[in-house]
């Protein structure tokens, strides 16, 4: 008999930090849902029973989050597109087959959070100047070049891991020099950080926004603090900025609408639940 009651989690080590239980919980009691969502540790050498363990268990599927997001790829049956670019997974839908299908909802999240603060902002208007070549990184760049971003100025520490992305990514992305990270704001749209400078517990990230016009979007993946060292500079010199807040509500969204069947609205007492919980 068809267990009616939808059961989904997050899968991670450690994962007690997540914020997903509360998100997809609000949105299960709002919508009147008979399911749960749950937390899942799972050690990197038990993944791959972990995963098979979602057709035993009947799950709806599951959210993939760190250390876990590039290996959980190889147990999928299918992998969406935009995820294989990514080159990771943060989403598990279990098909009516049994089957598994990977997605990546992080560059979703992240446009969303971009139009949620400016609703005319599109990727075309000029330059992106992208901080970080990790795992956001990908996802964000992967989704401006998806949204028709013409130019994407990538800056990280380590050089060689900017210009693999460029190597791979192409024609819209161009890699510098971290010593050249003041200058390459100069007349850009769109300036994101994706590295870890900044978060509560982290040295700041270390830029000079002279060169930054005042039009210009400036966004930070990190969500703790909500309102980080970048951020509060780039307020206080005119810029709208965007935290990563609206990044992990938003990604949130095609998961809920994949397992439950309705596609949530991130309403003001969401937000506010989530705030204070940081």
């Amino acid at each position: 008999m068809h267990n009616t009651f939808i059961m989904a989690g997050v899968m991670g080590w450690p994962v007690a930090h997540s914020r997903s239980p509360l998100i997809h919980n609000h949105w299960i009691q709002q919508h009147k849902c008979k399911g749960a969502y749950g937390l899942f540790p799972v050690e990197p050498g038990h993944l791959d029973a972990a995963i098979q363990g979602i057709r035993a268990l009947g799950l709806a599927g599951c959210n993939i989050t760190i250390p876990h997001k590039v290996d959980a790829m190889k147990y999928m049956d299918w992998v969406d597109p935009m995820a294989l670019r990514i080159g990771a997974i943060n989403t598990i839908v279990r098909q009516t087959d049994g089957a598994l299908h990977g997605f990546n909802n992080d560059g979703f999240g992240y446009l969303q959070s971009l139009q949620e603060a400016q609703p005319n902002w599109r990727a075309e208007t000029g330059p992106v100047a992208v901080l970080g070549a990790g795992g956001a990184s990908r996802a964000i760049v992967v989704s401006l070049i998806e949204s028709g971003a013409t130019e994407i100025r990538l800056l990280n520490r380590t050089r060689s891991k900017a210009d693999a992305l460029v190597q791979e990514f192409g024609a819209p992305v161009t890699a510098f020099d971290w010593s050249q990270r003041h200058e390459a704001l100069a007349g850009v749209a769109l300036l994101v950080n994706t590295t870890s400078l900044g978060m509560h517990g982290q040295p700041g990230l270390d830029i000079d926004l002279a060169q930054l016009p005042e039009t210009a979007l400036v966004s930070d993946a990190i969500y703790v603090p909500l309102e980080t060292p970048l951020l509060q500079a780039a307020r206080l010199r005119g810029n709208t900025t965007v935290n990563g807040l609206g990044m992990l509500l938003h990604q949130a969204r095609p998961a809920f609408k994949a397992w439950f069947g309705v596609m949530p609205e991130v309403s003001t007492e969401l937000r506010q639940t989530i705030v204070a919980s940081l």
